[in-house]
């Protein structure tokens, strides 16, 4: 489906979900669509998918185009927790064959947008009279707002739904201006991947309040959303029992990274740390390094720099042998290993140096990343500059954007 031509909320149902690989992972069993808010029309929240025997939610700003033969994804990384239906949801399924004045929705129409409140908009509305045996006798298209009681949900669900299409950071500093029942009412209405970029937008204390607000079950799912030195920066800030229980709820693929981090003091190397950082092998070629930085699931900070090792490439790993950056990488052919472009540099720093040593260290020697190593050399991950940047940073500058 081109750009140009409108995508029939109907004809994406039952569609193939396909990654950036090209394999099927499930079917569209539904799409969540946001009501109007008074500055966009409705919006598409997101897609309900069958996934095994799972029902599972994917955010629209994973979905990368709509085509004939499938929705494709930007990312191949699935939140497999169950489908939950938040306040101000609307269901395709529960729009569909309503009565409206007489006739009847046959179907949406939605268009690509680039807008802060998403993706794909709501552009028309279709509807039509059926004859016996599924038939339709008369079809027509109108613009939403000739029908815009279709996608009312109420002037405090909507609201809710406007504040959690927003870009997080927005997201947050809103948040901060509720009252204790309104956060608690928007907390509740966000899905757990969206509420985590959120968290990661606030200052610490305030996530630690929103998290220990939840059910175990939920901060868990929440907490493995994040990326895990914001998720270890917020676990640091409960008390142990606190921790200790939540790190039990969590996936142990995702709670290990998190035990790791926590090992070191918050104000040091260790503590700042991405624990999962870009690792490759030295006969890995430019090529395969560059298509790894391309990967949409990767934080920008992350993708700026490969790592090199000896096997293993999981923390932590094998020998360091040096990092290059994706600068260098697309200055070298594609067939180069990367065992003839490293020379051990950036020199690791140790897990206990201070973080304002480490900053000192990105600093001046122009780093986007420096490698943390253990005594032996084994890399046990990498300090970002946005890490730095948000440790070194006055308390309380989130509040002053």
């Amino acid at each position: 489906m081109s750009s140009a031509e409108p995508i029939y909320a109907s004809r994406v149902l039952k569609l193939p979900l396909v990654t950036p690989d090209g394999d099927t992972v499930g079917r569209v069993d539904d799409l969540v669509i946001g009501p109007p808010t008074g500055e966009t029309a409705p919006i598409l929240l997101g897609l309900v998918a069958g996934v095994g025997r799972r029902r599972i939610f994917i955010t629209a700003a994973r979905v990368k185009h709509f085509e004939t033969s499938g929705v494709v994804l930007g990312s191949s990384a699935l939140d497999l927790h169950p489908f939950k239906q938040r306040t101000g949801e609307l269901l395709l399924t529960s729009l569909l064959d309503r009565p409206m004045r007489g006739e009847r929705v046959l179907d949406l129409s939605m268009r690509p947008r680039v807008s802060l409140y998403g993706r794909f908009g709501i552009a028309e509305v279709i509807l039509g009279r059926r004859r016996a045996f599924g038939l339709t006798a008369k079809m027509r298209r109108v613009p939403w707002e000739e029908v815009g009681e279709l996608f009312d949900v109420g002037e405090a669900a909507a609201e809710l739904v406007k504040l959690r299409s927003m870009h997080p950071a927005e997201t947050a500093r809103h948040m901060q201006e509720l009252t204790d029942e309104a956060r608690e009412e928007l907390v509740e209405a966000m899905q757990d991947e969206d509420l985590a970029d959120v968290l990661e937008e606030l200052p610490e204390e305030d996530q630690a309040e929103i998290l220990e607000a939840m059910e175990p079950e939920r901060a868990a799912r929440v907490l493995e959303e994040m990326e895990p030195d914001d998720a270890a920066d917020l676990l640091s800030e409960l008390d142990q029992e606190h921790q200790t229980r939540l790190l039990e709820a969590m996936d142990p693929e995702e709670a290990d990274p998190l035990r790791r981090l926590l090992i070191y003091e918050g104000h040091s190397a260790g503590g700042l740390m991405t624990p999962e950082p870009l690792v490759l092998l030295p006969d890995a070629t430019v090529a395969e390094a560059l298509a790894r930085i391309r990967a949409e699931e990767l934080p920008a900070a992350v993708a700026s720099c490969v790592f090199v090792t000896q096997p293993p490439t999981q923390p932590p790993t094998g020998i360091y042998l040096g990092a290059l950056s994706f600068q260098r990488l697309l200055r070298e052919p594609p067939s180069t290993r990367l065992a003839d472009l490293v020379d051990g540099q950036p020199e690791a720093v140790h897990p206990n140096m201070p973080e304002i040593a480490v900053a000192e260290r990105l600093a001046a020697y122009n780093l986007l990343a420096v490698p943390v190593c253990d005594e032996s050399g084994f890399l046990l991950g990498a300090v970002t500059v946005d890490d730095v940047l948000d440790r070194t940073l006055p308390v309380g500058w989130r509040t002053h954007q």
